[in-house]
């Protein structure tokens, strides 16, 4: 059998100390929580979402922003998906804007960079029509390069509105489920 004496017991001390430390530390925490791990309001079970309506020129967005959030609440399992005819309630929304602004130049005419702004309301309903939860204005943006050849512009420009749409659907998703 060995004994610790000296300074071998002192280094074995500061270790269980910090041990002690971490293990406090870790168990005490300081009530974090993740976004969107609650519920939908109104104790919600089923949701249906419908195809956003697009009031921009901008081809297709509704669709990606629609897919986008049915992804998402699809990922998250907590809410049934289901049609309009079996939900407890349903999701609509609105793309009323989509904007870009030149963020850099190359040139005095040339852009480098561009941001494109997407600009969202949206309404949850219950089965009577009854609004539950509405948010206007729900926005984001993306930047995306701005190259000499049009159509390689025109592609960052969709890479950028598919990013968006995710982290809108992400923001929505959170929003609806922060734990009314």
């Amino acid at each position: 059998m060995m004994k610790l004496t000296g300074e071998g017991s002192l280094s074995v001390k500061k270790r269980y100390a910090w041990v002690i430390i971490l293990l406090g530390s870790l168990l005490s925490a300081c009530g974090y929580k993740f976004t969107g791990g609650g519920n939908l309001p109104s104790g919600i079970t089923s949701i249906s979402i419908e195809m956003f309506k697009n009031r921009t020129a901008e081809t297709g967005v509704e669709t990606i922003i629609t897919n986008d959030l049915i992804y998402e609440f699809t990922r998250h399992e907590q809410v049934v998906l289901t049609g309009s005819d079996k939900a407890d309630a349903i999701l609509t929304g609105v793309v009323q804007s989509i904007g870009e602004r030149t963020i850099s130049h190359r040139g005095e005419y040339t852009s480098n960079e561009r941001r494109v702004i997407l600009k969202l309301d949206l309404q949850l309903k219950d089965k009577s029509g009854g609004v539950i939860w509405s948010a206007k204005d729900v926005s984001d943006n993306e930047a995306y390069k701005v190259l000499p050849n049009k159509q390689a512009t025109e592609r960052n420009k969709k890479v950028a509105i598919q990013r968006l749409s995710k982290r809108l659907s992400e923001t929505i998703f959170n929003r609806l489920t922060a734990d009314f």
